[in-house]
């Protein structure tokens, strides 16, 4: 039977549909939603004329931009920090000041969240990646090439050192989550191949290759979300019944072992690792329900054990 027929079975029967599914639908939704609002603009300039219908477009801007600056209902400014460090290491100290309160305002967001929420709840390349996953799984493609998880801190190190060698935003042209983000209003032209790549390079050369083992921007993510207090906690852990599924739908599936085990080892149970992406799955698929978001314990012992 293959991987996408049996997981989630077992808490299917015991928890229903809906909590078996509930934050794999709800982050798909947030993916959704928030591309909605970045089209409504453009949907609007679309449908007016062709509805035969006249109206102002920009009195529905709820978000103007992209994911890489934008601005919430025409006012609050929001900058990736990736790209900010970019500009940074461009040599563009100029910068103005929406810019600067921008990455400052997503910055403060993602502490508080959880640094990976980003690539699991907005990234629309996540989209791409599930899907090929998904395929791997079905098609019951194994093995791959490995790579070490620090080559996405390689990455991001060699994308500032582009720009700073460049003086430009050189990543940014081929970045597949701004190539795939620009391409759903402008049409994708080469940001098709780009997809394709992230798509093939998961499906054929390595499991959850790109957002595990290369983005960049994971990889900074990842660095501010060790200290963010939302956390996955597995406190249920001695009800553990090992079947491992969480393994199986976990893109950082390390990091759930020492927590799961840690009771013998003495550490909390609480996933503090930056790459957790808090995307959920573990609760859903959990039939034991061992798992559940929480906070951090703010105190020595979880530092220490982890």
């Amino acid at each position: 039977m293959a991987v996408n027929e049996i997981i989630a079975k077992e808490a299917r029967e015991k928890k229903g549909w809906w909590q078996a599914y509930k934050w794999l639908i709800l982050r798909r939704l947030s993916q959704i939603s928030i591309l909605g609002l970045f089209m409504m603009i453009p949907i609007c300039k679309w449908l007016s004329p062709a509805l035969g219908i006249e109206t102002d477009c920009t009195l529905g801007w709820i978000l103007k931009g992209n994911l890489s600056s934008s601005k919430l209902f025409n006012t609050i400014p929001m900058t990736d920090p990736t790209l900010f460090l970019q500009m940074l290491a461009s040599g563009f100290w100029h910068m103005t000041k929406e810019a600067i309160i921008g990455a400052a305002i997503i910055l403060v967001f993602y502490l508080i969240v959880g640094g990976r929420v980003f690539c699991s709840w907005v990234c629309p390349v996540n989209i791409v990646t599930d899907a090929a996953f998904w395929l791997r799984n079905k098609l019951k493609i194994r093995g791959g090439t490995r790579f070490s998880r620090n080559v996405r801190y390689w990455m991001l190190g060699m994308v500032l050192v582009l720009a700073a060698v460049t003086g430009s935003l050189a990543y940014e042209l081929v970045n597949p989550v701004s190539m795939l983000h620009r391409g759903l209003f402008f049409g994708m032209s080469l940001g098709w191949f780009v997809i394709a790549g992230v798509f093939l390079f998961d499906l054929l050369i390595t499991k959850r290759g790109w957002c595990t083992h290369i983005c960049p921007m994971g990889a900074f993510y990842g660095l501010i979300g060790k200290v963010s207090p939302l956390r996955v906690r597995a406190d249920d852990r001695k009800a553990c019944d090992d079947c491992g599924e969480c393994y199986v739908v976990c893109p950082e599936a390390h990091i759930l072992k020492p927590v799961l085990k840690g009771e013998k080892t003495g550490v909390a149970p609480v996933i503090l690792a930056g790459g957790c992406t808090n995307c959920g799955r573990c609760i859903d698929v959990c039939a034991e329900e061992v798992f559940h978001f929480g906070l951090r314990d703010m105190n020595v012992y979880d530092i220490k054990k982890q």
